[in-house]
């Protein structure tokens, strides 16, 4: 089993006593002192306090200045510090690969059987090839490690997979993450490769390394405890995606189902070099938002037919055959979504449609605006398209058989009462919660406004909307609809939890 480890940086040993107590409470599994956060720090005097009143196994590092530490001194002070942790009776004591055989030929064959030493290396910089990393494994090994441990920088999330390779195959225990962002799946999938831990923080300030999650996402959304070699891997594939709660949602949902799978934020830089390196079919299935939807179709080799008629793709399902499979579920959840907020509940399913014979105006030319054109159109509304790109708006208008704008026109355009409006870009999603697609002073030209835009769950637009007097439909709602139809393609067609969903969209959004 991988343990979860909590890293303690407080500045001091109260500090450090209180999140190492706080760390149990978590259900961590040991906690990480790092002694080189300490401030005047006093080897005799703290370590003591420190270990015995530890309610968890603890991993002692002093991690230096020149890799990645806080401390400055000569590497002897720092050696008979490790010593005494270890004379302590800690249980795991790290020491940097550069001067293991120093601190070894130190140690003179003092090192208590119980303690086990994790000899490391860092790279903040990038991600060597497998080659290189296997060489690393084994002149670690070489020094006399217990455990290995290989920390690199993902500058793209397809370095990560290079760390799995490498994983799998070492025949020692290994620890073998990936900072930053984009380095996240190396973390949660740790025991699926067969890592030795992972670190979790005790709260997004606490952190000892770029791209920690906190010890709470790691048992309570990722589910870590029950990753093993069979979990299958989902996610939402974008650009940014930190702001989302796709996986909240989906983790909840799957756990509540008892699927054996995993939903992470993958943050992308090309979604072909993403699938194309991720292509073992436990990677099954993905959701794909901005600004990869309209790309997606010609990363599938089959299409749904709604998803090809719309061009664009948010769902992707990997057969077993390997064979990538596009789907659009947005389009449902956008148009029920606004005809129920239109006619109420059941509108949906009524034998005409609530949005027949309507205007509905739609800003974004990109997968989301397009999903809800051909929507639109299919449900027998007439369509405008407006974007900030009116090549873009022209090309939808004409194929859904409407007419296109550009996106400063909206502020006057009013050929008609009652309109409905669909924004279907990224204006006011978090972080930039101030955007919006039109002026205040138009809104009033409309019956409906709706925006795709779940987080924030009132954007400016909506909030706008409303003291204008309009009728609003939150994008919570195709999200949580969207979802629906994403998460039964997940898992071969059990049946969404849509109260829970609901649930968790309440809470999280």
């Amino acid at each position: 089993m991988t343990l979860v480890c909590v890293p303690l940086v407080a500045r001091t040993v109260e500090a450090m006593q209180a999140d190492a107590a706080a760390a149990a409470a978590a259900a961590a599994d040991l906690v990480e002192i790092r002694l080189d956060f300490i401030e005047g720090f006093r080897p005799r005097e703290h370590l003591p306090r420190l270990l015995r009143g530890c309610p968890l196994p603890a991993l002692v590092t002093y991690r230096p200045n020149w890799e990645g530490g806080q401390y400055e001194g000569d590497d002897t002070t720092r050696f008979e510090a490790l010593r005494l942790a270890m004379e302590l009776g800690v249980d795991y004591v790290d020491i940097e690969l550069k001067v293991a055989d120093k601190f070894i030929s130190f140690l003179s064959g003092s090192k208590p059987e119980k303690c086990k030493l994790i000899v490391s290396s860092h790279n903040y910089e990038s991600t060597p090839s497998c080659e290189e990393l296997t060489d690393l494994v084994a002149r670690i090994q070489a020094v006399g490690a217990d455990i290995v441990k290989i920390a690199t920088t993902a500058t793209d999330i397809v370095d990560v997979s290079r760390m799995f390779q490498v994983m799998v195959h070492c025949q020692v225990p290994m620890i073998g993450l990936v900072m930053s962002e984009k380095g996240l799946m190396s973390r949660v999938l740790s025991p699926k490769f067969g890592g030795y831990l992972t670190f979790g923080t005790l709260d997004a300030t606490k952190s000892s390394a770029s791209g920690q999650p906190t010890v709470e996402e790691l048992l309570d959304i990722y589910n870590i405890r029950h990753i093993g070699p069979d979990t299958k891997v989902l996610g939402l594939i974008a650009n940014p995606v930190k702001q989302s709660k796709s996986p909240i949602l989906h983790n909840k949902c799957l756990q509540s189902v008892g699927y054996n799978a995993v939903y992470l934020p993958l943050l992308a830089d090309d979604l072909a070099r993403f699938l194309n390196t991720y292509s073992s079919p436990d990677f099954s299935g993905f959701s794909c938002s901005l600004p990869f939807k309209v790309n997606a179709v010609q990363c599938c080799h089959e299409h749904d037919p709604v998803a090809k008629l719309i061009g664009a793709i948010n769902t992707i399902i990997r057969r077993p055959d390997g064979k990538l499979v596009g789907y659009n579920t947005d389009y449902i959840g956008a148009i029920s979504a606004i005809e129920d907020g239109i006619g109420g509940p059941g509108s949906k399913d009524a034998a005409v449609s609530p949005l027949a014979g309507r205007l509905v105006v739609v800003v974004g030319a990109g997968g989301a605006g397009k999903a809800i054109a051909y929507g639109a159109k299919e449900k027998g509304a007439r369509v405008v398209v407006a974007n900030r790109t009116y090549e873009k708006a022209v090309s939808l208008a004409s194929a859904v058989g409407g007419h296109a704008l550009r996106l400063a026109e909206l502020e006057t355009f009013r050929p008609e009462e009652g309109m409905i409006l669909a924004n279907a870009t990224s204006l006011g999603m978090y972080p930039n919660v101030d955007g919006t697609p039109i002026p205040k002073k138009a809104l009033s030209f409309y019956g409906v406004v709706f925006d795709a835009v779940y987080a924030p769950k009132v954007t400016r637009l909506l909030r706008e909307a409303e003291e204008c007097g309009v009728k609003v439909v939150s994008g919570v709602e195709m999200f949580v609809r969207q979802a629906m139809g994403q998460f039964e393609r997940f898992t071969g067609g059990i049946e969404a939890p849509e109260s829970l969903m609901r649930e968790i969209a309440a809470k999280y959004t």
